[in-house]
Parts: C-alpha cells; structure tokens; sequence
C-alpha cells in the first residue's frame, strides 16, 4: 500500500524510528513525504493541534479528497482540535498511545479507505454519479461504505433533482448480501390512502369490490433485495403510522388476511423534504423518522458543487444521440453562460439545458450560443458574470467570523488560486501561469515560498 508520512514538529529521533518500524511491521510500510505537492494518502504526525497542522492538512488532503490520517504522538495534546482537523479535510484523528496496536489501526484504516476509493473511481460510480468535487466525492465515499459494509437501512435527503435515484440504486448494486434480490421502487406520491395497504402489503383475493384476484404488495416484491421509498415525506401522517411495524418487524398482513407475513429487505428513504423540521412541526412522525433514518446520506445542491457543472455538461452531451453531428465540445461562451446559470432543478435541471441545445444544433462543430433557446439566453446588455458570488462572499465572512485577518485571507486565496491553476493544467508550470496572469518564473517563486511556509521542521 503506498502512503506517505510527515512528522510535523521536531521529534525524538528515537520515537520517530519506533513508529516507522511499528508500521512496517504491520505491513504499513511508507515513505517520507519530501513536498507538499505529493499526491496520494499519507499519515500526519504532530505533538500539538495549531494553524499550522490545520493548514498542513487542508493542503495534503486537498480539502478532503485525498485520504490523511491526523495522528498526535502525544494524547493529551489532542483535546477538542480533533474537530478542527476533520474540518480541515483530515480522514480520521487519533491519539497513538490511546491504541495497544496503533500501527495495526493504521493499516486497517488505509486498506478500507483504498477500497472506497477504488469503487469510488471506478467506471460503475463515475459513469452514473459525475462530479469532483470535495463535497460530492465525501457524499460517494459514505455512501459506498454504508452500502458495503452494512445492511443498515438509509435516509438519502436532498433538493429535487439532486440524484437520490441514482445513489439508491448505487447503493442497491453496491450491497454485498449474499443471493441479493431485486430493488423495488414505490413512489410515495402516487400512493391512494384508500388503495395503501395492497400498495404497502397486497391484498387477498375478494378482499374489497374490485380484488378479483390476490396481489403481493411492495413490501412483499421486496423480500430479499431492497426497498426504495421514494419521496417518503409526502406521506400523509395516516399512512406513515400503517407502514411503523413493517418498517420494524418486517411482517405485515395483506388486505383481507390474518396472517402474519415475514419479509427480510433493505429499506432506502429519499426525500427533498427536510425531516428533521418536519418531524418538529408535527407534519412527519418521531418513531417513523428514527426507524428509516440509521444512516443519512444528504445530497449537495448543484450550487454547492458549481465546479462539477462542465463535467456533468459534457457528460450529458456525450448521452445525447450523435445524430445532429455534435463533437461532445462546448464553445467558451457556451461554458461561460452554463457557469452564471441558476440550476433550480440541479443535476436534472442542467441535464434539460443540455438537451435542449442538442436539439437545435447542427453540423460537426461544437455547441455555440446560438444552440441556446432564445428564452434562455441572458440579456445582451448585462456585464460579464462576476465571479465573486454569494458561495465567496459566504467563504470571506466565516473567515472574518473567526478572527481571520485580510493578510491570512489574502494568503488562503492566492494559495487556493495557484494550487487550482496547477490542478487543473495537470501541474504544467507554464500554462498554469498564463492562466494566472503571472509569469512562471513568479509563479515558480511563490510555489517555493509557500513550500516552504507549508513543510515545517522535519
């Protein structure tokens, strides 16, 4: 397993060569991380939590989508900033001496986190659930190890069009049950109150006018697999009472029946509703919420991960059939106008946007502006989108509320700045800087700088 480590503070050289042999004598053997641009997980020690180790962190976890673990060679130095290294992007955070085998922790933690993130990268998730970004990568990695590891029923919450089918289904495929069954998807929308117990349980036959023949019911299709309640939320406080003990026991009765019937199935709740505030205001039941809510998996909002919207651009005109000649490519204006673009309906919403400029476009050439529906398209008169929206102005006052001062926060930016640029050109110097504004020789000088800010004593 490849790792990298880094000693944070001056240590005793005595207990650094200890932890280094304890680890490749655990199988968990890794090598000294020389730069702060080594990519791939690694392992943290520090003797104190400060800014510093914070920082450090947030930089080699790239905010959260690389795997650190945080580990504090001396306990009582941890205390309540375990919480300040989570935020910071760390995977865990323990203490080594609060562990009789700490090297052994270690390897378990990598090897379950690499098999995440392998599923996580592979073409079975990225193909269906597109997207990069910090928030969205921490939601798949939940995901995947509810899905594997547990049988644990699953409360997937979020804005409409934000992809709570697709991630039941996910976790559906992901399931390792043995001779699992089928998923069976009952919309809670659709659901009749006079018709919800043979949509819940089936019916016998006879059981009222119209029964001329008996039917199983969803909780009965779902025996084996899993069981999807779409939109449970929209349930009146009736029906939610009638589904409490099926929920629980996994028995039910059919319509028309006295006898107990036994079902075995995962349960998978979405909503768009927020049930916590719904369950406080009467309008959800208490008991209900706590039985189909063990794991929650909230789902981003498009606004929330504006960084996935060219990726999940592209990847929906890659959906669209060819016929119209289209190259899979947008033009710059095109990129631009989907960028400042409100999403309302999120994924689904950008997904029609996309569709719809299929529809008009012609030849072998990419989308252009003129693809866009003409009640669609901005005001000709209005400047260029400022960049500068509310997701920035949000970022700027929580600093501020924190004490942060325009020095740290003028540095935190242009960090941020140059560590996208590099990013995103694939750490090619040059057109890092063009895209910068800055020559690569500046460039190559702050990368230095902050370098060495970043490493610390070794």
């Amino acid at each position: 397993m490849a790792a990298w480590h880094h000693f944070i503070e001056p240590m005793d050289a005595s207990i650094r060569s200890s932890i280094l042999r304890l680890l490749a004598g655990a199988h968990f053997k890794t090598s000294e991380r020389v730069s702060p641009d080594d990519p791939g997980p690694g392992v943290l020690f520090f003797a104190h939590v400060n800014r510093h180790v914070c920082d450090v962190v947030r930089r080699a976890s790239r905010n959260g989508l690389e795997r650190v673990l945080a580990v504090a060679v001396c306990g009582s130095s941890l205390g309540t900033g375990a919480w300040r290294l989570l935020a910071s992007g760390a995977s865990d955070v323990f203490a080594w001496e609060h562990f009789g085998q700490p090297a052994e922790e270690i390897r378990a933690r990598f090897e379950r986190w690499r098999f995440i993130d392998d599923t996580v990268n592979s073409p079975l998730v990225q193909k269906t659930l597109v997207g990069r970004n910090p928030n969205w990568i921490s939601v798949l990695r939940q995901i995947t190890e509810i899905a594997t590891y547990t049988d644990a029923s699953v409360l997937i919450m979020g804005e409409s069009g934000t992809g709570k089918e697709l991630v039941a289904r996910l976790i559906h495929t992901l399931d390792a049950r043995p001779a699992k069954q089928d998923l069976v998807l009952l919309d809670c929308t659709t659901v009749v109150p006079e018709l919800s117990g043979s949509e819940f349980f089936g019916h016998e036959r006879g059981a009222f006018t119209g029964a001329v023949a008996a039917r199983e019911g969803a909780f009965a299709m779902a025996d084996g697999g899993t069981l999807f309640l779409d939109e449970v939320g929209d349930l009146p406080l009736g029906l939610q009472a009638e589904l409490l003990r099926a929920v629980q026991e996994h028995t039910y009765k059919r319509v028309g029946s006295n006898t107990w019937q036994q079902t075995n199935f995962r349960l998978i709740c979405a909503t768009n509703k927020d049930l916590p505030l719904e369950e406080s205001q009467g309008r959800f039941r208490r008991d209900l919420y706590y039985r189909i809510a063990t794991c929650i998996c909230k789902l981003p909002s498009l606004r929330d991960r504006p960084d996935d919207i060219l990726p999940l651009a592209h990847y929906f005109l890659e959906q669209q059939p060819q016929t119209n000649g289209h190259r899979g490519a947008f033009d710059p204006e095109v990129c631009e106008y989907l960028l400042h673009r409100e999403y309302p309906g999120n994924v689904r919403d950008l997904r029609q946007v996309v569709s719809r400029m299929t529809f008009r476009h012609v030849g072998p050439g990419p989308i252009t502006a003129g693809d866009i529906p003409c009640e669609e398209r901005p005001a000709s008169d209005i400047e260029p989108g400022d960049w500068r929206d509310r997701s920035f102005g949000h970022a700027i006052r929580c600093a501020i509320a924190l004490g942060t001062g325009l020095k740290q926060i003028h540095q935190a930016v242009s960090e941020m700045a140059v560590q996208i640029a590099m990013e995103d050109e694939h750490g090619n110097l040059q057109r890092a800087a063009r895209r910068l504004g800055v020559t690569p020789r500046a460039l190559q000088l702050r990368r230095a700088s902050q370098r060495r800010g970043d490493l610390g004593p070794v």
